[in-house]
């Protein structure tokens, strides 16, 4: 491995709360700590596939630990080896690699530092492959990426669906209603799970356990007999019947992740209000709960890892990710990532919290 005397950084994927601050802990320990000017890409891969870019100075980190979103910008649609484009006027999807390679000759870089979730990594690991030093740092509000505990953004997401229950439950008390809280999370239930817990929502369906409608009318009905007659219900966006389909918004044809989850909570509402005779509303928290300033935790974590990330660099230690694992972090291969999700184990310790201070999980 030759000596790093160049880097490029770029934010992959959705956006999320801690990104500015990882961009902080990057360019400054380079600058500060080993003398390695930085090139930022703006949007994401797409930056790098179309050649934008700026140098990211000292100055250019201070004053941004604090901010959500990137001062990048990212895009959850560029992907080098499945980039989309219009051609005759229609979507054909191109392997564009050779021009990314280019491009990172052009600006004479040693390594890249991608900060993503598993599709970041995932085009990461086929960078390596074409021969480009990466070190990748781990992003997604739904802490569902391999190899690390915990992915900064969670944390905040967490809080922010916590409280978003927390303002559903007056509503729901006031006017005695059955209220679905959607929550993202793609195909895992760790946001939905912990903000649910964390709200005291009476009922937690995630993507790992099939719900069933009758058991989930009971919880109600038990409740109504019992004198409380509402109930709050955390619904991931990956939850689906026991031997049915998760619900799907939509499908974005440009995207490497084409299929858009969501409205589950308005069907199942619709089917709850029928069981049980009693009024639903549903609450889509959405966009929401990527926005906003990050926590304090995610500003810790994020800004630990953006330190490690360029440590490793410097030092030579690529084609790896940092990864918190226990009180500690440390570095794992990037090969080993990209394609798995961490999901919640049924047998993970927070089910059984869940269920000991009865909350249901819908079976």
């Amino acid at each position: 491995m030759k000596d790093i005397k160049r880097v490029g950084l770029l934010t992959g994927g959705g956006d999320c709360p801690g990104l500015n601050a990882v961009i902080r802990a990057v360019v400054k320990t380079l600058s500060l700590k080993h003398a390695i000017p930085v090139i930022g890409f703006e949007d994401g891969f797409e930056g790098l596939i179309e050649n934008r870019s700026r140098p990211l100075s000292y100055d250019d980190a201070s004053g941004i630990l604090q901010l959500g979103g990137t001062i990048l910008g990212t895009s959850n649609k560029a992907n080098p080896f499945n980039h989309a484009i219009k051609q005759d006027g229609r979507i054909v999807k191109k392997d564009v690699s050779a021009q990314t390679l280019e491009n990172i000759n052009r600006h004479r870089l040693d390594a890249l530092v991608c900060i993503g979730g598993d599709g970041t990594m995932t085009i990461c690991r086929q960078l390596i492959e074409k021969g480009v030093a990466v070190v990748g740092v781990p992003k997604t509000i739904d802490n569902d990426l391999y190899g690390t505990d915990v992915t900064f953004g969670f944390d905040t997401a967490m809080s922010t669906a916590a409280m978003a229950i927390d303002y559903i439950h007056t509503t729901a008390q006031s006017h005695h209603r059955i209220m679905l809280v959607e929550i993202m999370g793609r195909y895992a239930g760790w946001l939905t799970l912990s903000a649910g817990i964390a709200g005291g929502a009476d009922i937690i369906l995630i993507p790992e356990i099939e719900y069933n409608l009758d058991a989930i009318c009971a919880k109600v009905r038990e409740r109504r007999d019992h004198g409380r007659n509402f109930s709050i219900i955390a619904i991931s966006e990956g939850a689906k019947p026991k031997g049915g389909q998760m619900s799907v918004s939509r499908v974005v044809a440009d995207s490497p992740d084409a299929i858009r989850l969501g409205g589950v909570a308005f069907k199942l509402g619709d089917e709850i209000e029928k069981c049980t005779g009693l009024e639903t509303r549903a609450t889509v928290l959405g966009h929401l709960q990527r926005g906003g300033s990050p926590s304090a935790n995610d500003r810790l974590l994020a800004t630990r890892f953006g330190v490690a990330a360029a440590d490793a660099v410097a030092a030579g230690k690529i084609n790896q990710m940092v990864a918190l694992q226990g009180d500690s972090i440390g570095l794992v291969p990037i090969q080993e990532i990209g394609g798995r999700t961490r999901t919640v184990p049924v047998d993970h310790p927070l089910l059984e919290v869940a269920k000991a201070v009865g909350t249901s999980l819908g079976v």
